[in-house]
């Protein structure tokens, strides 16, 4: 065995230990929040383990960043401890050419992840919100909240009834010009979506001018395309999981019910989370340098406490930028670009 092949599957094997690790831990907390739920519905085990299938994906993506900063940590370590490290870097071997011979496994883990948060995802969370809603007891006494919502300038007041998401009842329309004010409000008894858009049922209008109301109605109106069963379905349900392509809608016009800083920044951030895996590897890179005999521990500690304060900050500055309070492409790469610094001067300070 060669030794880059040796390094790789050193690097991998540990990667994988730790994602499963976390994923079984994260598995388990999650299902002890929603199992009374699954067998009050009489789904019985093979309820619980289609949701705990359902949920992998998500679990695996949360997990990537952890995974790779504590496997390789485990595998920086062990060629520390065993004073590989010490006979490579006699033959010229640098903590660089290292660092690179073991990306590859944080590569496939970072193509995993996008691939999981841009395709796989998205889907699963579709099929798990139907089949929750779908499980969901029938309570024709239950009182369904109105909901708030945007389609593009236009901000709607509705009831989602309806479980197919299909139809909508006492909706009220408020439409804005270009300033943000208030030039129309719609009402109706219901809104049907037939013919891919929706249709208002009974609809009154009442336009705001300078100085006066004016009044109208119509027996049927036609209203909007942008916004989908799946959105009604969606915020009947209270999810808050945006994946890009409903943030890219969002953008253009489709339903919304937050800031557009924050659809701007989840667009960034599907870009920008996978890469927290290569973040993790530069930053537990110094590990291999590590001298157990003069205190190496230490720097291990210390690139741990670095893997950890760069999820601590990505959160922060996302959190910033969904509010508008930083701009979104800060918000997404700002942390990656700091750490990843970070990681490399600290690599260059022990190479020497």
């Amino acid at each position: 065995m060669t030794l880059g092949a040796y390094l790789l599957k050193l690097m991998g094997s540990r990667i994988l230990v730790a994602l499963l690790v976390l994923v079984g831990i994260l598995q388990i907390l999650d299902l002890l929040d929603v199992t009374n739920d699954i067998l009050d519905r009489n789904l019985g085990a093979g309820g619980v383990g289609y949701y705990a299938l359902l949920r992998l994906p998500r679990l695996i993506e949360q997990a990537a960043p952890l995974a790779v900063l504590a496997g390789a940590l485990f595998a920086f370590a062990k060629l520390a401890g065993d004073s590989a490290v010490t006979a490579m870097r006699s033959t010229g071997f640098s903590a660089y050419r290292l660092t690179l011979m073991a990306a590859p496994a944080a590569v496939a883990l970072t193509l995993v992840q996008a691939a999981i948060g841009m395709q796989i995802a998205p889907r699963t969370d579709h099929i798990l919100s139907d089949w929750w809603q779908a499980s969901t007891p029938k309570d024709p006494s239950k009182v369904v909240d109105p909901v708030t919502f945007r389609v593009g300038d236009e901000i709607v007041v509705a009831v989602p009834r309806d479980p197919d998401g299909r139809s909508l009842e006492k909706v009220t329309i408020y439409r804005r010009d270009q300033a943000g004010r208030l030039i129309q409000r719609t009402s109706a008894q219901a809104a049907v979506y037939e013919n891919q858009r929706w249709r208002l049922i009974e609809p009154r209008f009442e336009t705001l001018g300078t100085a006066s109301i004016t009044e109208g109605q119509a027996r049927t109106m036609d209203w909007s395309e942008n916004l989908k069963p799946g959105d009604v379905r969606m915020l009947a349900a209270g999810e808050t999981t945006v994946t890009q392509a409903e943030a890219s809608r969002a953008l253009a016009g489709g339903l919304s019910v937050r800031p557009r800083t924050f659809y701007d920044t989840q667009l960034q951030r599907a870009w920008a989370a996978p890469l927290s895996c290569l973040v993790m590897l530069l930053l537990s890179a110094p590990a291999a340098l590590a001298n157990f005999r003069g205190g190496g521990a230490t720097l291990i500690i210390q690139c741990m406490t670095a893997g950890l304060l760069f999820l601590v900050f990505d959160g922060a500055f996302t959190a910033l930028g969904e509010n508008g309070a930083v701009p979104p492409i800060l918000a997404a790469w700002a942390a990656p670009a700091m750490f990843s610094a970070l990681g490399l001067s600290m690599l260059l300070h022990l190479e020497g």
